[in-house]
């Protein structure tokens, strides 16, 4: 459809004047080639406006403004220029400054001093080298990482996931101890990368039957290769490109809890970093978006409760009452509140829920 009938059709459904079809068009028009069109998860021959007006019209008549009023003014949308741009800060504003703190610490000097020391850029390129970099998802974007710091990192010590084979573990070993001429060398740090956490339970979680996660899963894929491939300092960093101030929160709780409780049987150092941690003040809520919240809680069907979002309760307000406005250009996370992505057939009298930014399942 083009962009001038999908307008045509937009102001129909939202009954607007020719006065405000205006500054309207001009706004859409604007978002939907700079931002929104760029979404990855649209159906073959839709883009952001005809998905706005099909969304819209899910809505009563009178309800409709609401509906496009939180989209005009409290939708967040990390773009592709966004979401590289959080890529490309990862490596000096994150990882430099982690290792410079570690070469400081180890040339016994403070930090500010490091590159007046003889031995800093020796230290520093080794430390470099010495350092893996994995990806916990999909969504880490290590193609872009790789690419964003070539001729800083070696492609040997980039590795798009977590879950390897012993044959790559010794691939990874032998590679570090060539390129550095030393046939003990060993990882001092392994930053593992992801896109997006909400409420921190897809990284690290406590179940009845014990600890789950991501993170939990590295350590059970790292351990049995520990004291080959890593030195008995090694730490771990955990990045998000983007994450919620109660993710943010949780993880630090339960890494000190996990470490607590499993001691030895755990990392014994993990920091978690964050491009970007959305305030509390993004929250919809009832006491900032009362007209909105009526929505959410009118028209939703519960049929959008697989048994991983179960685990979560509720999903009106998102995964874990996530209760986020936020889309992510290749994919909306459950987090944010259903009326965002959800996509149902409103069985059993159910409403038939309709996606503005359709979700991909990553987990059943």
């Amino acid at each position: 459809m083009n962009q001038t009938l999908a307008l045509r059709i937009l102001s129909k459904v939202m009954k607007w004047e020719s006065s405000r079809c205006s500054d309207e068009f001009a706004w859409l028009a604007l978002m939907s080639r700079l931002k929104y069109d760029a979404y990855d998860g649209y159906t073959a021959g839709a883009r952001f406006l005809e998905s706005l007006a099909h969304w819209l019209q899910q809505f009563k008549p009178e309800e409709r403004e609401t509906a496009y009023g939180f989209i005009r003014e409290h939708l967040l949308y990390f773009g592709p220029q966004e979401i590289q741009h959080l890529v490309d800060l990862f490596f000096p504003e994150v990882v430099q400054r982690r290792l410079e703190r570690r070469l400081a610490a180890d040339l016994g000097i403070n930090p500010h001093r490091l590159w007046s020391h003889r031995e800093a850029e020796s230290g520093f390129k080794e430390l470099v080298r010495r350092s893996l970099f994995m990806g916990l998802s999909d969504g880490a974007k290590i193609d872009a990482f790789r690419r964003a710091n070539e001729g800083v990192l070696s492609n040997e010590q980039v590795v798009v996931a977590t879950e390897i084979n012993d044959g790559k573990w010794e691939s990874l070993r032998k590679k570090l101890r060539s390129e550095l001429g030393d046939a003990s060398a060993k990882f001092a740090f392994v930053f593992l990368i992801d896109d997006f956490t909400g409420s921190g339970t897809t990284l690290l979680r406590k179940q009845e039957e014990g600890w789950d996660g991501k993170l939990h899963k590295f350590w059970v894929q790292a351990e049995r290769h520990l004291e080959a491939t890593f030195s008995p300092d090694f730490a771990v960093g955990v990045h998000h490109y983007v994450a919620s101030a109660k993710a943010r929160d949780e993880n630090s709780r339960r890494q000190a809890e996990a470490k607590a409780e499993l001691g030895e049987k755990w990392f014994s150092s993990v920091e978690f970093t964050y491009g970007v941690v959305l305030p509390e003040t993004v929250l919809v809520t009832s006491e900032r978006l009362s007209e909105f919240c009526k929505l959410i809680e009118k028209y939703y069907d519960p049929a959008v409760e697989t048994e991983s979002v179960k685990k979560g309760g509720d999903a009106r307000y998102g995964f874990a009452q996530g209760r986020l406005p936020l889309v992510i250009e290749h994919n909306t996370p459950n987090n944010s509140i259903a009326l965002l992505w959800a996509e149902t057939e409103g069985k059993y009298g159910q409403h038939a829920m309709r996606p503005l930014f359709r979700r991909r399942q990553r987990h059943s």
